[in-house]
């Protein structure tokens, strides 16, 4: 498997791979640097960490999706442009560096698409590193965050204060 056939992969995986699938192309001790503001499972190293973070978006998004429009490699490095698509059916939790939720938005049944550029270290045909570039403000304003409506800062307080509940000190 090629370098950029290992990084697209990853990338398709995280809409519907399993953990077996994700040790296919994830090195045991690969480490995915945007997993800082996810749920403590996903923080880890290797293919559990990464599996541990498409369950989570899988959570979020139905019909979640990524198109890949454009690669690049430079030595071990793989740039991938996408489009992230999906519909907010579950409650997105943001998470602070000691694990806890930060911030939650409550599911609002829209649906988005924006871009991201993904960048992979691969190693002998395995992702061993990932982080990415994002269009955050994109996804929350067509997903409705971003400006809240009144009413959508009180679902956004009560979701966070139930994510808070449900996680032990």
């Amino acid at each position: 498997m090629t370098s950029t056939d290992a990084a697209v992969r990853s990338i398709h995986l995280m809409a519907r791979g399993s953990l077996a699938e994700f040790a296919e192309v994830v090195h045991p001790d690969a480490v995915n640097r945007e997993a800082v503001a996810e749920p403590p499972a996903c923080r880890g190293r290797g293919p559990a960490a990464f599996h541990a973070t498409a369950e989570w978006m899988r959570g979020i998004f139905d019909d979640l999706a990524w198109e890949v429009h454009e690669t690049a490699v430079d030595g071990d490095l793989v740039v991938v442009r996408t489009t992230m698509s999906g519909r907010q059916t579950g409650t997105f939790v943001g998470y602070g560096a000691d694990g806890r939720p930060e911030q939650a938005f409550p599911a609002t049944g829209r649906s988005f698409a924006t871009t991201q550029t993904h960048w992979f270290r691969v190693v002998d045909g395995k992702v061993v590193e990932h982080w990415a570039n994002r269009d955050d403000l994109g996804t929350s304003r067509q997903l409705g965050w971003s400006p809240p409506s009144p009413a959508y800062l009180v679902r956004m307080l009560l979701a966070t204060r139930r994510a808070r509940r449900t996680v032990s000190p």
